[in-house]
Order: structure tokens, then sequence, then C-alpha cells
């Protein structure tokens, strides 16, 4: 890859964490191991040596995972360094969308660091004060038929779509008992359905308590406006160019749908360059495999 190259930076969000994830690019790179060590500091925890070394328990806290994506995401990008190209735009999915704003310039890393931090602290809180849970729905999924899906299994609970991961999945999120019956609704409408191993109902009214405190923990960040397009999870296409707006979008966030695959439409319509996945993981490469066939993304989980 030449500096010259056009790219689009993808973030990962939680559920790419895997104990080892980073520790390849902290030994390559002295960018990369100086931003763990940053991150350790400003944390006041050994979360390298959780990135490195697990426990898988303690990684998977959503009070942890967050802030171990987020750092994993930024050393991978800063190792890369020129390899990155010309970067015309970001984007991350959920937790994902800090990364993808401090590489654009919105904040600093560390005012990142520690938003995402409080963001997992508070949606970790909310989860055990709240009692819910996700499904997976995969099948020929329409936006009609998964709020077809919700109406029907949600009773008087809280039922409604997460995740628009790709054409072919969807997350509903919820109380668990609209969630079990979610299973078997949607076997009866002819799709698969899998109940999801996490600590609450994300992107749905009860993470509202989150979302107040991650709103208050905005209005004290020192931000700019990003120097390239950044999209978001919220409206399926590019922020605009207003912090206030941005920040609103970030609160709606923890309550709203994570429109990823309307993003990554938007984006193979509408920008043009290479596309990137930074570390950890794989799992927005397989996500673009069934968005856009035809559309390629370098994933840099490792050093090349």
């Amino acid at each position: 890859m030449t500096d010259t190259q056009n790219s689009i930076i993808l973030c990962p969000g939680q559920g790419a964490q895997a104990v080892g994830m980073g520790k390849e690019w902290f030994e390559a790179s002295d960018a990369a191991k100086q931003t763990f060590t940053e991150a350790d500091q400003i944390l006041g925890i050994e979360l390298s040596k959780l990135c490195f070394e697990g426990p898988a328990d303690d990684l998977n806290r959503t009070d942890v995972a967050q802030a171990a994506i987020y750092t994993t995401t930024v050393a991978c990008f800063r190792a890369l360094g020129s390899e990155v190209g010309h970067v015309v735009a970001t984007a991350g999915l959920s937790l994902g969308e800090f990364s993808a704003l401090h590489l654009a310039g919105a904040m600093s890393f560390e005012a990142g660091l520690k938003l995402v931090r409080l963001r997992g602290q508070a949606m970790q809180d909310a989860a055990e004060s709240s009692k819910g849970t996700m499904v997976a729905v995969t099948g020929d999924v329409t936006e009609e038929a998964i709020n077809e899906l919700c109406d029907k299994a949600r009773g008087d609970s809280v039922l409604v779509p997460a995740n628009f991961n790709s054409p072919m999945q969807v997350v509903v999120s919820g109380a668990v008992d609209a969630c079990e019956r979610a299973v078997t609704v949607g076997e009866e409408m002819g799709f698969k359905t899998t109940p999801l191993t996490v600590a609450g109902a994300f992107h749905s009214p009860l993470m509202q308590p989150a979302a107040d405190r991650l709103g208050e923990a905005l209005e004290q960040t020192e931000w700019q406006v990003p120097g390239v397009p950044v999209l978001s999870n919220v409206t399926g296409v590019a922020h605009e160019s207003d912090i206030a707006s941005i920040k609103q979008r970030l609160v709606e966030q923890l309550t709203s749908p994570v429109r990823w695959s309307q993003s990554m439409a938007w984006a193979v319509a509408n920008l043009q360059g290479e596309y990137l996945e930074m570390a950890p993981g794989k799992v927005l490469s397989g996500l673009m495999r069934r968005i856009d066939r035809g559309t390629r993304v370098a994933n840099f989980a490792q050093p090349k």
C-alpha cells in the first residue's frame, strides 16, 4: 500500500475481543507499545496484561472489553503508520464509533479512552439492574420483518431491533421474557434464532441509564470537528460536521439500533478507497462479505 492510497478505516466493536489481542502489534511496533503503556497509565489498571493474558472472564466484562478494544484498535492504527495511506473516512461498529471519531481527530486518545471506559461501566451497571438479553435472527431479515417479529413477541416487555449487522442477520434486544418469545416467534416466521451470551439488552431502552451517564461525560469532553467523514451507527450515514449533533448521536446510539449494514452500503455507494479493518478480530470483514460481496476489506488483526 502506498502513501497516496485512499483508505476507509473500520473499527471493531464489542465482541471482537479475545485473549492475546494486540500482543503481536505490541511486540512489533514501538508506537503500539507506547499506546498500550499510555492506556495502562491513564486508567491505572494493567489493561495491556488483560488484553495479552486474560483471563477471558475479566476481558469479556463490558467495563473492560470496551477500553481494551479501543486501545488495541488505536495501537494497530498507529503501528501501521504511513501504510494506512490517506484516510478519507472512518467507521466503527457501536463502541468502534469512538475509535473512529478519535482516528478522525474528533478527540484525543486519552479523552476517548476515558469515555469508552465510562461507557462500558455504565452499560455494565444498566445491564445488571435491568436483566435483559439479546437474540440473533438469521435469514432474509428485512426491517419490516424484524419489526413484525418484535411486535408479535414483545408483550408487555421491551423488545426492539438492536443491530442490523447484514441483510442476513439482525439482533433483537430486550427483556429476558420477550427475548425468549422472540426465539419461538422468529422460528415460526422461518428464521434461525440464536440466544446470545451477553451481559444485557444493549441498544435498547433498557440502556437509558447508561445513555444519561454517557451524555454527561460527553459534555465534559473536549471535541473537535472530525477531519474526515465518520459514519454514525444511528443514522447509517456520515455524521454532520456539528459537535452537538455528534454527541447527541452517541447518546442515542445506546438505546437505538446499530445500522451497520446500512452504513456499509452507504460507504460503498459514496466513498472511494480501500477498506482497512483494524485489530482486534475479523468481524467487520466477515460482515462486509454479506453486505457487499464485491467489496474487499483488508484485515490487520495481526502484523502482516
